[in-house]
């Protein structure tokens, strides 16, 4: 039987960075995924000339220097900035909140036209100490705007009541009196120009690597194979859901290719009313600015509807429900993940938490220092 230093579970960005690093430093690696492909939810796949995101849109943004020195190694990133549109019954809104959203919404011109209303319909509503997301988005930016523009995404992307919902999930959203359009208000923003599956292949180089490979059917004979496990699958999954089984959302994606040059000119195009049942509509044209990668213009799209569910085995899942109950069993299967003396434990699965692709590769990294020197 061969041996490796470290197996790597996982060939998504967080086990394709700590095997870039692990080999640089020496170690024998071996990578296994049980999909068909690497680069987990940020796989790509070109059709008709354009990169599809397929498992739902990635821009990458950071403030990390370092992360993005570190990423640009591995990829040429072209400039593309996020700066989606709402959708509320035909009506369209610039998101994040900013003038133009201001604008339509009131008339209004001035920045202090703007947040005199917001303060009048805070001040209205009476809310001193949110106690959910309703609450957290009304104190932010006023009931209309809540009322058009956030309530009924954010419960067909929940699937639960904004009452029902943490505060804490909406506190970082963007609220500009400018006219900026730039939703993520990062220093460094992009996407590689050969799309996400040539950027994680460049990081995982040489390291050899099986794929359709299911780690925890047959979870003894591969831990006899190398002397450290990494694991980024989920975290109840490995002990076989033994507490009980921590939630998450999942995303159902409708894709088709289009023969026409252009469905919605932009490449997100949220539907923030409850009756349509898609939460967005990705163009994956316009991530490249509707060219190939020569610069050409292409004559046809392909775009994506995604629609939220609730998430159940067999389902891909995506975003941690991190409310005060999984919260708790988070914590316990924590415990017992510390415990595991070869194992160690990463990514959004491996540590039950949302990252931002920039949070991943510099979780990646800290861990790979940790670990390797």
């Amino acid at each position: 039987m061969e041996h490796y230093d470290y197996l790597i579970v996982g060939a998504g960005l967080y086990g394709a960075v700590f095997a870039q690093e692990a080999g640089k430093a020496g170690k024998r690696v071996l990578v296994i995924d049980k999909r068909a492909q690497i680069a987990g939810n940020v796989y790509t796949k070109e059709v008709e000339g354009i990169q599809v995101h397929q498992y739902g849109a990635h821009i990458f943004h950071t403030n990390d220097r370092t992360v993005w020195d570190y990423v640009n190694r591995f990829a040429e990133f072209n400039r593309f900035t996020n700066a989606p549109v709402a959708n509320f019954r035909g009506e369209l809104y610039s998101l994040p909140f900013n003038m133009y959203t201001f604008n339509k919404m009131w008339n209004v011109v001035t920045p202090e036209e703007a947040a005199a209303e917001i303060e009048r319909q805070r001040s209205a509503a009476g809310i001193t100490e949110p106690k959910n997301l309703e609450e957290q988005a009304i104190r932010l930016v006023g009931t209309d705007i809540y009322e058009k523009l956030i309530k009924g995404y954010t419960e067909k992307q929940w699937g639960r009541p904004c009452t029902e919902l943490p505060a804490f999930i909406i506190k970082r959203l963007p609220v500009r009196f400018t006219f900026d359009n730039n939703y993520f208000n990062a220093l460094y923003q992009g996407i590689p120009k050969d799309g996400y599956t040539a950027l994680v292949e460049n990081l995982l180089g040489d390291t050899e690597l099986r794929l359709n490979t299911d780690y925890l059917s047959d979870r003894e004979r591969w831990n006899a194979m190398a002397d450290r496990v990494l694991y980024t699958g989920a975290v109840d999954a490995y002990f076989g859901y033994r507490l009980g089984t921590l939630e998450y959302r999942s995303v159902r994606f409708e894709t088709e290719t289009l023969d026409i040059p252009n469905f919605q000119g932009n490449a997100a195009v949220n539907y923030t009313d409850r009756e349509t049942p898609w939460t967005r509509i990705i163009e994956h044209k316009w991530f490249t600015f509707g060219k190939d990668r020569e610069g050409r213009e292409l004559p046809k799209t392909v775009i994506s509807r995604e629609y939220s569910s609730e998430w159940k085995p067999g389902d891909e899942p995506y975003y941690p429900v991190n409310d005060e109950k999984n919260g708790t069993l988070y914590q316990s299967y924590r415990a017992l993940a510390e415990k595991e003396e070869r194992v160690l434990f990463g990514g959004r699965l491996g540590e039950y938490r949302y990252y931002d692709m920039d949070q991943v590769i510099a979780a990646a990294l800290e861990r790979s220092r940790a670990e390797l020197g």
